[in-house]
């Protein structure tokens, strides 16, 4: 019994002793794997990282100097390579430093926006462009042009010897000619290029320039861009008016966005609270494409800036009639 006992114990100890080598050898086969594709990786690709690397020593990085370094180039690079501007003018196309293009945000002539599509504008290009085109188009087959403008003045009958080497005769009802119609076609329908507020303060040069100030804040309310301010342009004692130092005006030029906003608000809040209101003279244009109205004093109090503020205006900024002038590229018949 105690032989059978020990040869027992003998084979199991032989049995661990074979497993354990058996996993000695298999951890080696995974050893000698990796080393292996380590050793074929580390042929094609740094094994070193970068976040390695030390650190430069103190002498290295006192000693740096880019601006000095720029300074020792034997050919200097272009001045205009580092500015964040374009060049201040335009030098041809040739020239090698070109400005960029006016949408890019780094050119002198950018304008940043819209920031936002005015309801009068969307009208103007869903109803009122293509109905002003289908009014105005005058088709031309291809391959023709126009017919050539004849004589635009009249010229005498010669009923009078006096009439005789006499120059043509003016036009009816107007000094001068009107402008010419170009054909209207698609890229060029009439459109609404700018309006000009303006505002006369007469007691401006009579009292003190606080009326002109008034003047100022109101205009610059109602049309959300800073006025102008002008002075006389020639003396006048009984008006006391002195050339170049007495100012007597304000006026706002509006573009894009902010002259369609007024003139919405002067067309659908102003106008239809005026009393007997008559609506703007057919005969107020130039046929040229410009349209000038005023309104009444106490018209301008009837806009939502001033209407808000009105106590605000402690001055009498009522006393003349501010003028809005509007400009159209073509005219308006």
């Amino acid at each position: 019994m105690a032989v059978r006992s020990t040869t027992a114990r003998l084979s199991l100890v032989t049995a661990q002793a074979q497993s354990a080598c058996l996993r000695c050898q298999r951890s080696a086969r995974r050893q000698a794997s990796t080393s292996a594709s380590e050793v074929d990786v580390s042929e094609d690709v740094v094994s070193d990282s970068s976040l390695l690397t030390p650190e430069p020593s103190q002498d290295i990085v006192q000693s740096w100097n880019p601006v000095q370094r720029s300074r020792n180039r034997r050919k200097q690079l272009p001045p205009s390579r580092y500015k964040f501007r374009p060049p201040r003018y335009y030098r041809g196309p040739l020239h090698p430093h070109q400005p960029p293009p006016v949408s890019s945000p780094n050119s002198r002539e950018f304008i940043p926006g819209p920031f936002s599509l005015p309801r009068l504008q969307q009208t103007y290009s869903s109803t009122l462009a293509p109905d002003l085109l289908s009014l105005l188009y005058t088709h031309h087959p291809p391959g023709t042009l126009p017919g050539p403008v004849g004589q635009r003045l009249r010229s005498w009958d010669d009923s009078s010897p006096y009439h005789k080497n006499r120059g043509l005769r003016p036009p009816k009802g107007r000094p001068t000619l009107p402008l010419l119609r170009r054909p209207i076609t698609f890229r060029n329908v009439p459109r609404l290029e700018k309006i000009v507020v303006h505002h006369v303060i007469r007691d401006a040069s009579k009292r003190d320039s606080s009326y002109l100030h008034v003047a100022g804040m109101v205009l610059q309310a109602i049309t959300n861009v800073r006025a102008t301010v002008f002075k006389a342009k020639h003396h006048i004692l009984n008006f006391g008016m002195q050339k170049d130092k007495t100012a007597m005006a304000v006026k706002a030029e509006l573009r894009g966005e902010n002259m369609y906003y007024f003139l919405s608000k002067v067309v659908d809040v102003v106008m239809p609270r005026i009393k007997e209101y008559k609506g703007v003279s057919g005969s107020s244009g130039d046929g040229s494409g410009n349209l000038a109205f005023g309104l009444q004093p106490s018209a301008v109090g009837m806009f939502p800036e001033v209407e808000v503020n009105y106590d605000a205006y402690v001055l009498s900024f009522w006393g003349s009639s501010p003028m809005t002038s509007r400009r159209c590229r073509y005219g308006l018949d």
